[in-house]
């Protein structure tokens, strides 16, 4: 691909007014450009004047005119256009050809001179001088640019500017640049030697680019790692701007390097936090110094019904009643104290933008500050609308649950304290083994009410935790056991921290259950594993099937168990924080393992 090819296909679209009197030769001639370059796109007016406000309307990159018109002529539209806009490309295309009018074109500062003719070659000669204007304005544009930006590197730190010379490969620092690499009064060095100053790594790409900016003339734009002589290594950004001379050919490069090495390590440091922010499921919010927001995450425009826009720059009285910022306010009056606080949380009310209230937990904390300049306040929002009508649920269930105690305890034990009175007075007038068998209704249903009121006033709640050796607990729980023959082996000295109250329900429900599942000679075990204790006897065992049944309540394979004594035994377990899992004993019986125990110090 030659270089003026190159060129052309890296340019950008290019506008072009066409004036002319004759219109059907006008659109002729844009049809011929727009062919010749699908770059060109052409529009038309049939005089001066209706060019003039084309112009104003959309400013054109060149103009085609033609010389003889009514009113106004070529020069004098010429004339008009350079009042108001100096540097716009503009090429007499005219059928009234002399030495005269060529010179008086040329000399008034036209940019160029086309004769009209019949072959279709004048048009891409037309093309290609409209080109070669269109393209010499902007690369001086540029180079302005440039030159603007050549001075201004001087007064930033760690930024420099050079120029690199195409025949000598020689390049040209300025002080900056010269502060930059570390050569401080050398202005020129040679090309290999200013690219060995960057990382290894770096240097082919270095060499690509260079070359591609000569050989297209694209402005490019590129982030290599500056290795100065210290052994530091700085991240430097560059624009490299090619620099067009005679006959469109590139001959110099110009660049400008900028220091962006703190940037760099602040972009990722913010790029972390804005992952801990985007894997956050509560609504983030920031406020200025004024209590305004400035920053909202995702998850709190969904949560308010706000559009993004809507809520930066608005006050927190937009989803907020007044009685929930001034708490706001009292807290973070509180944080900003000298013995206040880091953060505060309180409940609010969040009023959305449609819908019913929104119940949150709102986090807060100050942003850091130097001295006494508050800089704005971070704040976390958690809906816990759902949480609030479960705790309230719960408290209904509650209520229901020790109304049903009260019964249970008041109106059905009074009753059966009352057969049970009637039962000994029956059975000391007279013997009959029908009278036994009530003795064990009752007795039966006794025991239901004490493990239903354990169950019901107990469930996940604990007293005060203490202290507990294991061994002495498990001795006195044994003592108060109807065992028969049956015995106790502890193994284990360890010491816990429990309520003690409730491990002893634990220890009687699972010494209760050994036996009336093991047999009335049974051995129960109390042993220690790794983190915590096991339970366990030498009994039948229970089949793998029924296992994640036992703990239910009400179920029970014993003809005179109740079937509340394990789900009570699991309340307690999961009350402490503990876990509890069931499995064969190393005699074939049943070994209930309690872990995830803390010892006592």
């Amino acid at each position: 691909m030659s270089e003026a090819k190159a060129l052309i296909e890296t340019e950008e679209l290019i506008q072009v007014l066409h004036v002319d009197d004759q219109a059907d030769f006008a659109d002729l001639t844009a049809t011929f450009l727009e062919r010749a370059d699908d770059r060109f796109t052409v529009e038309t007016a049939s005089s001066a004047d209706g060019g003039l406000e084309r112009i104003d309307e959309r400013r054109p990159d060149c103009i085609v005119s033609d010389y003889n018109m009514p009113g106004m002529n070529g020069l004098e539209f010429f004339e008009a256009v350079r009042e108001r806009y100096p540097d716009l490309p503009f090429i007499l295309f005219t059928g009234k050809g002399s030495e005269t009018i060529a010179s008086e074109a040329l000399s008034a500062g036209v940019t160029d001179y086309l004769q009209k003719g019949s072959a279709t070659d004048r048009y891409d000669l037309l093309a290609n001088r409209i080109r070669n204007a269109v393209r010499t304005r902007r690369e001086a544009r540029r180079a302005d640019r440039q030159q603007q930006l050549m001075r201004l590197t001087e007064f930033v730190g760690d930024t420099g500017g050079w120029e690199l010379d195409r025949g000598s490969d020689t390049v040209l620092l300025t002080a900056g640049a010269q502060r930059a690499v570390g050569r401080p009064g050398q202005a020129e060095i040679p090309l290999e030697e200013a690219i060995a100053l960057f990382h290894p790594d770096d240097r082919e790409d270095i060499r690509h680019t260079l070359t591609r900016a000569f050989e297209t003339g694209e402005e490019l734009h590129n982030t290599w790692r500056l290795q100065s002589g210290d052994g530091d290594e700085r991240l430097i950004e560059m624009t490299i701007t090619p620099v067009v001379e005679s006959g469109g050919r590139v001959t110099k490069l110009r660049g400008a390097g900028h220091d962006i090495t703190d940037r760099k390590e602040r972009r990722q440091e913010l790029e972390k936090y804005e992952t801990i922010i985007e894997a956050l499921t509560d609504a983030v919010y920031v406020l200025n110094e004024e209590g305004r927001f400035t920053f909202v995450s995702d998850e709190l425009v969904e949560l308010v019904g706000y559009d993004r826009e809507t809520i930066l720059g608005s006050t927190p009285s937009l989803i907020k009643d007044e009685d929930a910022v001034e708490r706001a306010k009292h807290h973070l009056g509180r944080l900003l104290s000298s013995d206040g606080p880091q953060t505060v949380q309180f409940e609010v009310t969040i009023q959305p933008c449609d819908g019913d209230p929104i119940v949150c937990e709102d986090h807060i904390g100050v942003l850091p500050y130097e001295g006494d300049e508050f800089d704005g306040s971070v704040g976390t929002l958690r809906d816990i609308t759902e949480r609030k009508e479960r705790a309230r649920k719960l408290e209904r269930q509650n209520a229901r649950l020790e109304a049903f105690a009260s019964i249970v305890s008041h109106d059905l034990r009074n009753p059966l304290m009352t057969a049970q009175g009637r039962l000994e007075l029956a059975q000391a007038d007279c013997d009959s083994p029908h009278l036994d068998e009530v003795g064990d209704a009752v007795d039966r249903c006794q025991a239901l009410i004490d493990d239903l009121l354990a169950l019901a006033r107990s469930g996940n709640s604990l007293g005060t935790t203490e202290p507990v050796t294991l061994s002495e607990l498990a001795e006195e729980c044994w003592r108060t056991t109807p065992s028969a023959d049956a015995t106790l082996a502890v193994e284990t000295d360890l010491t816990i921290s429990a309520d003690r109250s409730r491990l002893q329900q634990l220890f009687e429900n699972l010494f209760r259950n050994a036996v009336n599942h093991g047999g009335s000679e049974v051995t129960v075990t109390v042993g220690k594993i790794a983190d915590g204790f096991y339970v366990a006897d030498d009994g039948a065992g229970s089949p793998d099937e029924e296992r994640d049944d036992i703990f239910e309540a009400g179920y029970s394979t014993a003809d005179d168990g109740t079937g509340f004594g394990l789900a009570i035994v699991k309340e307690i377990v999961v009350a402490h924080g503990w876990e509890i899992r069931v499995t064969d004993s190393e005699t074939g019986g049943t070994r209930f393992e309690i872990i995830g125990i803390k010892t006592a110090h």
